[in-house]
């Protein structure tokens, strides 16, 4: 079952509060008085439902950065994020919910941001997630840019692990590598093995999954973990080093 279909089937919401969970309970409705009496074993970890909501109100209020939702965003969201048919109209109404609110975005990422270490893994593919939907229309609006900078700074996500990830958005051929791997282009050999080690073992996927996340962002997770190891592959043949 995908995400979508435990948290808005009437068990979200329950340990939330905040920005966050006054979202959820406004779609969700009556569905939470049911929930606090769901068995604890049917109701998804806080986490998850903390991440599931704060990305769509933070994508949501993306949308909304440059003045105008675009179909083609929320067509971006649905393709990252699987959900159930029967559950289409659940998230649609979220979404068109945190367009609407009155919150603004820096709430919702304060609220996620909090249940973390400042600059996490976690928060790093939550922030990579917003940029897929940003460039759903073709382009990353200035708007939109400064958005994603400043969700990023209230993450703790510091300014050359942004740039690396607004590089990998070009994809492993199109990045520049030194750039992907944060390193100088006359970073010695040791030195840039050590960095493209240390992203490795902070974006691999197992991270998440030990943190229970969605599965969805431990897919992202692998992608992202690809890219890293195409670029140091990259910097490696272009320097000569085995």
């Amino acid at each position: 079952m995908s995400i979508w279909g435990s948290l808005l089937g009437g068990t979200a919401g329950y340990a939330l509060g905040g920005p966050l969970g006054a979202l959820i309970g406004a779609a969700a409705g009556h569905a939470l008085a049911k929930a606090a009496f769901a068995p604890e074993a049917d109701k998804p970890p806080e986490k998850q439902i903390a991440f599931t909501i704060a990305t769509v109100a933070l994508a949501a209020k993306m949308a909304k950065a440059d003045g105008e939702v675009c179909a083609r965003e929320k067509a971006a969201f649905a393709r990252l994020f699987r959900f159930d048919e029967s559950e289409q109209r659940n998230v649609e109404r979220v979404f068109d919910l945190a367009t609407r609110s009155t919150a603004g975005y820096e709430a919702y990422a304060r609220q996620v941001a909090g249940m973390f270490d400042a600059g996490a893994p976690a928060l790093e593919e939550l922030l990579d997630c917003l940029f897929h939907i940003a460039e759903a229309n073709g382009e990353v609006t200035a708007e939109e840019t400064a958005y994603l900078a400043e969700v990023a700074r209230i993450f703790g996500i510091d300014a050359p692990a942004f740039e690396a990830l607004r590089e990998s958005q070009r994809g492993a051929e199109g990045a520049d590598p030194w750039r992907m791997l944060g390193i100088a282009r006359d970073t010695g050999e040791e030195a840039a093995r050590k960095a493209w080690r240390e992203l490795v073992r902070t974006h691999h996927p197992d991270v998440l999954t030990g943190q229970g996340m969605p599965a969805e962002f431990v897919a992202l997770a692998q992608e992202r973990l690809q890219k890293i190891n195409a670029a140091w592959d990259r910097v490696r043949k272009a320097k000569g080093w085995k």
